[in-house]
């Protein structure tokens, strides 16, 4: 046997358990495995938990979390943090509910009962809207996205309060005369079988990740999360890359609170509180490292579903919704280890056999993303 040969023959068994290393494959497929072994353990617990009705019913419930999460998984892959999504769901969806309730024009003295469709629209600007404003503070003003956000946050809830004087709409059924029926649908019906904010929810999975992955957009939005600065030295327009991300959030934010209060059939000024503790839960959950360039879709939807699906499961076995708060604390706190855990060794692992670190391209220029 010649040195070429023995040199492969010694070289072959760390190439084998490099190509299965089965830690790796467990820490990187965490979510899918973690969304198993819940189903497991709630089917045994309850006879009720693994039936194909349940499941429609859980996944609708999780539509209104995974919209969310799909919003906030771009703000966290450019590097920022969106906490006023839970405050605009509440916001457009009460804005929502004002228009159905028919708008006084005493000018004229008619009331006006705008259709569905214009109450969608308006309600998706009004996300966009306060989307924009994040953005510009976080871009324009230099603004730390915490702290903005966190302001705007307290700025639309308080509107939404100031709207309804802290009251509910409710019935917004419509009715036929008016030409203002069908705002139910989004929350009740179904499509071959699955329910419409499941779909709405594959809809906006789909068309983000297609954006993510071919097109010019998803590559300058993982460059500039990854490393701001050299994107900008590199050509990419980072500002309007970091506006977009807040308002492509804040219109998720706006069609997850349409399916909220059609599935209610009502708006509330306090709808929508916590729930972006819970966007950012599912992202992280799902893989994304909260400093930014790093995440996809799938495993933001995947991480929306574990905590959908356990917390749905705790309810069914009848567990204290106290305790619902700390199983899915522990699941976060042991979700942002795992992230630690996984970037750390990614960032350890040596360069490849030209001497190329994970930052450079075989030819030695650096990668933007």
């Amino acid at each position: 046997m010649n040195e070429t040969s023995a040199n492969l023959t010694r070289s072959r068994p760390a190439a084998l358990s490099d190509g299965f290393d089965v830690g790796r494959l467990l820490l990187k497929g965490r979510a899918f495995f973690a969304l198993i072994a819940i189903i497991i353990v709630f089917s045994l617990l309850s006879p009720y938990y693994f039936s194909l009705s349940n499941f429609l019913t859980m996944s609708s419930h999780v539509a209104i979390f995974g919209i969310l999460a799909i919003g906030m998984l771009l703000v966290i892959l450019n590097g920022g943090i969106d906490l006023s999504v839970g405050s605009t769901l509440g916001l457009c969806g009460v804005v929502a509910g004002f228009f159905m309730q028919g708008v006084t024009l005493k000018m004229f003295g008619v009331v006006f009962y705008p259709a569905v469709w214009v109450v969608v629209v308006i309600a998706v600007a009004l996300g966009a809207l306060v989307g924009l404003v994040n953005g510009v503070l976080i871009a324009r003003f230099k603004v730390p996205a915490f702290v903005a956000t966190l302001g705007v946050m307290y700025v639309v809830r308080g509107l939404a309060l100031l709207m309804t004087n802290g009251l509910t709409y409710n019935n917004l059924g419509g009715e036929a005369d008016r030409g203002n029926t069908g705002f139910n649908w989004l929350g009740f019906n179904h499509l071959l079988g699955v329910p419409i904010g499941v779909l709405v929810m594959i809809v906006i999975a789909i068309t983000g990740s297609l954006v993510l992955n071919r097109t010019a957009f998803g590559r300058w939005l993982y460059a500039s999360g990854g490393n701001e600065r050299a994107a900008e030295l590199s050509g990419v327009p980072t500002k309007m890359v970091q506006v977009s991300v807040y308002v492509v959030s804040g219109m998720c934010a706006a069609v997850a609170g349409l399916i909220l209060d059609s599935q209610l059939t009502s708006a509330g000024p306090t709808a929508g509180t916590s729930y972006e503790l819970t966007a950012i839960a599912a992202v992280v959950v799902g893989g994304a490292a909260l400093t930014g360039g790093r995440g996809n879709i799938r495993g933001t939807l995947l991480g929306a579903f574990v905590i959908g699906f356990l917390s749905d499961g705790l309810v069914i076995i009848g567990i204290s919704s106290y305790w619902q708060t700390v199983f899915t604390g522990g699941v976060i706190v042991l979700a942002v280890l795992l992230n630690a855990v996984q970037y750390r060794r990614r960032v350890k692992r040596p360069g490849a056999a030209d001497g190329s670190t994970p930052s450079q391209a075989p030819g030695g220029k650096a990668k933007l993303a």
